[in-house]
């Protein structure tokens, strides 16, 4: 062959494999971008939903308590107390909320409900100075005798709607112990009575079988290993953290999981769960039933014919049309028929 022809073929394959390498190279940055774009997809749908019960929840409690303190005009002095003392929780208790949604909110709508639980805090602290006002303190001419006898610190006493506001830091703080940590190889209950919409941690659990009756404002599971742990309906949020070999049973209006491995997970789910960082994690319908499930269904405003178990979505999987590996949808033989309680 020709030496300059030979030459020609090999710059004509080497010219040919550099422009493969260049579509190939394209290829797999087309496919990255497009992957990143459905995360970012996936996410703004999470995100949004979950602003969408934000609202809704927050906006329509915020007009209950104004409704509340409105009702106190007019009113006399025992239910002004009971209303104020009412609005003092319900209050504390929308701080909180707004709180714990703090990472799903944008810096305009946040600023929002930030000015208006502002506005809220300062027409309650207005309604208690106007309808249950102070003693107020005054000089007086006293008596020789008078100054033997010891002054009752009658102004030093709070008002009953302070004595509210009181109760309301010591209930936070309470809340904040409800729950169980630090427990391995027992079983451990909770009631109604005790859980009374509070927020519950349960964590650093090992080989425990838990029960928590009636409906939890949130519910907080993190370093739990080889435990059986099934809840009453839980009003907002369910959030999950370093579990392992567990079974977890549970309705709420959302769900969040990380770093989870080999559990099931029987739940009843409004809005969507949403797994991250997680291996191994199967999905069935709730089907835990005690005698008064329906009351606290009832109480914590859940829609009982609404359940998304199935759908769920992982920040950790974009290819699209393809399931993701990390979860799986426990077959129906494998789901667990009957419950302990």
């Amino acid at each position: 062959m020709d030496p300059s022809a030979e030459a020609a073929n090999v710059f004509t394959l080497e010219s040919g494999a550099v422009k493969m390498q260049e579509r190939l190279q394209k290829r797999h940055q087309a496919r990255i971008e497009d992957a990143e774009r459905r995360k970012e997809a996936n996410e703004s749908r999470a995100v949004s939903e979950e602003n969408k019960y934000f609202f809704s929840t927050f906006y329509s409690e915020l007009a209950s308590i104004e409704e509340l303190l409105s009702g106190c005009s007019g009113a006399d002095r025992t239910t002004v107390t009971q209303n104020l003392e009412e609005a003092t929780t319900r209050t504390a208790q929308l701080q909180k909320f707004l709180n714990d949604n703090l990472l799903f909110l944008n810096p305009y709508d946040l600023k929002k409900a930030q000015a208006a639980l502002q506005k809220l805090q300062a027409s309650l602290t207005a309604s208690r100075e106007e309808f249950l006002p102070k003693k107020k303190f005054a000089f007086r001419t006293r008596t020789k005798a008078a100054d033997k006898v010891p002054v009752q610190a009658e102004d030093a006493a709070p008002s009953p709607a302070e004595a509210g506001s009181t109760e309301v830091d010591r209930a936070a703080a309470a809340s904040a112990q409800c729950g169980f940590s630090n427990i391995s190889n027992d079983c451990v209950t909770k009631t109604a009575e005790e859980i009374q919409k509070q927020d519950v941690l349960l964590t650093h659990l090992t080989n425990c079988k838990v029960r928590l009756f009636g409906s939890p404002s949130t519910l907080h599971l993190k370093h739990i290993d080889g435990c059986e742990i099934l809840c009453g309906p839980v009003s907002s949020s369910v959030f999950i953290d370093q579990c392992r070999n567990s079974t977890l049973a549970f309705p709420c209006q959302q769900l969040r999981t990380h770093n989870t491995t080999d559990t099931q997970v029987y739940l009843h789910v409004t809005s969507r769960a949403i797994i991250e960082d997680c291996h191994g994690v199967g999905f069935a319908p709730f089907t835990w039933s005690y005698p008064t499930l329906e009351e606290d269904f009832a109480v914590s405003g859940l829609d009982r014919q609404r359940n998304n178990w199935s759908q769920v979505d992982d920040f950790n999987w974009l290819a699209a049309g393809v399931p993701s590996p990390n979860w799986t949808v426990i077959p129906d033989e494998d789901r667990r028929k009957n419950w302990d309680t």
